[in-house]
């Protein structure tokens, strides 16, 4: 058998290089959310992974580090309900879209509702 090869191993990790045509990036890794980088701030109605609750996410502010705790701290207070940061995404529990997607407009950030 000249043209065998193995097909599967437990030495080694993988036993070809990666395919080109795939990109190489995770999707859970940090700044993959699906969104493009453009400017504009995406505010959608999650419940994936969380037992059937509803999270209003917001995706792309573009605050980092301290000055995105503030503002999620602020949009919290505005919706009386809890939340956190979690990869540069602001999570609020509950269904607040409108809400929040009206204090950042009047704060003059592009806004967009995403998803349903």
């Amino acid at each position: 058998m000249r043209n065998s090869r193995p097909v599967y191993s437990t030495e080694g990790g993988r036993l070809k290089d990666a395919d080109p045509r795939r990109p190489a990036s995770r999707p859970g890794a940090p700044g993959n959310t699906g969104f493009p980088d453009d400017g504009v701030v995406r505010i959608v109605r999650d419940r994936s992974g969380r037992g059937g609750k509803v999270v209003t996410v917001i995706h792309g502010l573009p605050e980092r580090g301290a000055a995105l705790d503030a503002r999620a701290s602020e949009l919290r207070r505005l919706c009386g309900a809890g939340g956190t940061v979690k990869d540069g995404a602001v999570e609020i529990q509950g269904d607040h879209r409108e809400r929040v997607a009206e204090r950042l407009r009047a704060l003059g950030y592009a806004v967009k509702l995403a998803g349903g």
